[in-house]
């Protein structure tokens, strides 16, 4: 059965976008200091993890291999829909003209994948694209992704099989690391290495960067992809 590996890339949505209300409720632990300067570095603290929330970010780009084949798509929003087409067998980029026709084209590519390959994507990208496809009204074409946590199917999500599922807590020899550290461990060249990370993003999408977003993400799921064999081949079935 092929297997599809994705991740995605978000932005955090403008402040300004939110009323009174809810700007209160979410700068509320930053507005409750007394001091002026722990407030101001907390309230920046808050909105640097804007791109975490669901309800505070959008999807800019998903990123999506066949694990077997290594054959794909990028979707990525962008002011300009024209993109070349894709080499036979390159993985194709698809400039869309806003999050909600990525997150339809995502879908719609998805329903032919019964399983997925992340990293991290219980926690973070499932979930992500759900609720961020519910709050646009896009149907969802897969709703079982995120599965048993204990079972490599329909999602292994590498960072629950590398920690052996939290086996070791936060200090263990199992201890949680991110993709670049597992990268450089396992000799895979790092998506990072090209000197973008996920922080970068907020200022690229102002700077209009949205190709480099994409081929950024497309490294991500590149890096997971050669992760995943290296698990197959060397710890898959190790209990």
């Amino acid at each position: 059965m092929a297997k599809l590996v994705f991740d995605i890339e978000t932005s955090a949505l403008p402040l300004a976008q939110f009323d009174d209300v809810q700007q209160e409720y979410l700068l509320r632990e930053a507005l409750n200091l007394p001091d002026p300067d722990a407030r101001q570095k907390r309230r920046d603290e808050i909105l640097r993890q804007f791109n975490l929330w669901p309800f505070t970010a959008q999807v800019v780009c998903i990123a999506m291999l066949n694990a077997d084949t290594s054959r794909g798509k990028v979707l990525f929003v962008a002011e300009d829909s024209e993109e070349p087409p894709a080499e036979p067998g390159a993985v194709e980029f698809a400039a869309c003209a806003d999050e909600s026709q990525l997150l339809a084209e995502f879908w719609d590519l998805a329903k032919h994948y019964d399983s997925i390959v992340t990293f991290n994507g219980r926690g973070f990208d499932v979930p992500f694209v759900y609720l961020r496809s519910a709050i646009l009204n896009v149907p969802v074409t897969q709703k079982g992704w995120l599965g048993y946590r204990f079972q490599v199917e329909p999602h292994c999500d590498l960072i629950e099989q590398l920690t052996f599922y939290g086996v070791s807590g936060r200090d263990g020899a199992a201890r949680r690391f991110n993709l670049d550290f597992y990268c450089k461990a396992f000799g895979i060249e790092s998506p990072k290495s090209h000197g973008v990370t996920g922080n970068n993003v907020n200022d690229m999408m102002a700077q209009k960067r949205f190709r480099e977003i994409a081929e950024y993400c497309l490294r991500d799921v590149q890096a997971t992809v050669l992760l995943y064999k290296i698990w197959k081949e060397r710890l898959a079935g190790v209990k």
